[in-house]
């Protein structure tokens, strides 16, 4: 009877084998050609992980100059007529997140007026001064989402219906979906801070009651031998 135990490494849509004694007996599974030669599938790669995700990718100069962003043609004699970002930026407010402009400071400065409508520059902004405290059930901070910055720059239909239905309990939102670009994504990333682990107090900022406990998980709700 063979009793040795091989771990099942799932992964990439593989599983390697698995060998368990039962009762006498052996249960076998192919084992995959990577796991008898030791070497590791391309698809499994560290370097291969997560490339799509634009969010998990340092920028080596976030105020590059134009034509050398790598978004505008550097062969385009304009290009080089357009004023770089670290001149435009001298003594502005700074911040360590994203472009190292603190963009909400700057405007309630004074610093920058943006037009609030594409069209008609006449239109005034709909500022609406309110927090709306989303519940964490993990340990982490609640989140804290200040519709005060978001509307001095942005009219609602931005964001609502379509990336936010405004209602109470209609919107599920977690940080996979927005590090796909998603939700808060649509913006955080691309427009504005990006989600890095020195941003993650922006918003989640409030911190937990002292009598706060996690909650039981559906299953062990259910479950009567807990």
């Amino acid at each position: 009877m063979n009793k040795t135990i091989r771990k099942i490494a799932v992964a990439a849509g593989f599983a390697a084998a698995v060998v368990l004694p039962l009762s006498g007996m052996a249960a076998e599974v192919p084992v995959s050609s990577a796991e008898v030669t030791g070497s590791t599938p391309a698809q499994l790669k560290v370097s291969n992980a997560n490339v799509f995700n634009r969010l998990l990718k340092k920028e080596k100069d976030p105020n590059a100059a134009p034509w050398e962003d790598g978004i505008h043609d550097p062969e385009n004699e304009a290009t080089h007529a357009l004023q770089p970002p670290k001149v435009a930026y001298e003594g502005w407010p700074r911040t360590p997140f994203g472009n190292h402009v603190d963009w909400v400071k700057a405007l309630n400065d004074g610093l920058i007026n943006p037009r609030y409508d594409r069209v008609d520059p006449t239109v005034e902004p709909l500022v609406m001064d309110l927090d709306i405290v989303r519940p964490v059930r993990a340990s982490v901070p609640d989140v804290v989402f200040p519709h005060k910055p978001h509307t001095q720059w942005l009219h609602c239909s931005n964001c609502h219906p379509k990336i936010f239905i405004p209602q109470k309990g209609a919107n599920q939102i977690n940080m996979s979906a927005i590090l796909l670009g998603k939700k808060c994504g649509v913006c955080h990333g691309k427009v504005a801070f990006p989600i890095t682990t020195k941003s993650c107090k922006k918003c989640h900022s409030k911190p937990k009651p002292a009598d706060w406990k996690p909650p039981l998980s559906e299953a062990s709700v259910k479950n009567p031998w807990r």
